[in-house]
């Protein structure tokens, strides 16, 4: 007889510098985000499913005001540098507020400093303390940071979920095919209410 599958949510980039309207990377990610509506699906999964979950998780990221993390940082990390995004201690870097009522479930775990949760951080170690074998993905950049951490959790051994409606991408088409043509190739791609019903 094999074990119960022991889940986590994680729950990646709901910063405000992605999600508030005054956000410095607010207009990235603005139009998949309005399509999928992935803050109020997420905001539904924690208030209608919690119990699901054996662990829920947040890992924001945050950089010291020079940046010093970063050396010759490219891409979306370059950009970050350049904008002044995520600075621990600006209120650009905080967890959004909508999360406020649910940080008595939410175990935040600090030091992510690039595109995938597990690095820099003790992700691994926790879920393994906790018997985790399962993986719920939720959250921005799809292409990017959703990408990463999916991909590092498959190869780690875990199952890993991406739900469709409660992430984000920098585009609609780019949502889409990650949803359609990458994601299946590692783990399963699920909408949060199919979840909730099985």
């Amino acid at each position: 007889m094999t074990a119960p599958t022991r889940t986590a949510l994680l729950l990646i980039g709901f910063q405000n510098d992605y999600f508030a309207n005054d956000g410095i990377l607010h207009a990235v990610i603005e139009e998949s985000s309005r399509v999928s509506g992935v803050l109020k699906n997420t905001l539904n999964l924690l208030e209608e499913a919690a119990p699901l979950f054996d662990l829920i998780v947040s890992t924001p990221i945050h950089f010291t005001d020079s940046y010093g993390e970063l050396e010759e940082p490219v891409g979306i990390l370059k950009t970050i540098k350049e904008v002044g995004a995520f600075k621990a201690g600006h209120s650009g870097a905080e967890t959004i507020p909508e999360f406020k009522q649910y940080e008595d479930i939410i175990t935040e775990v600090p030091g992510k400093r690039g595109l995938n949760a597990f690095s820099n951080t003790h992700l691994e170690e926790l879920l393994r303390s906790k018997g985790i074998d399962h993986i719920v993905l939720a959250g921005t950049v799809t292409s990017i940071c959703i990408d990463s951490t999916g991909r590092h959790a498959a190869d780690l051994g875990f199952k890993v979920t991406i739900l469709s409606d409660c992430t984000s991408s920098r585009t609609i088409f780019e949502q889409e095919f990650f949803c359609e043509n990458v994601f299946p190739l590692y783990g399963a791609v699920k909408n949060s209410s199919t979840l909730m019903t099985v």
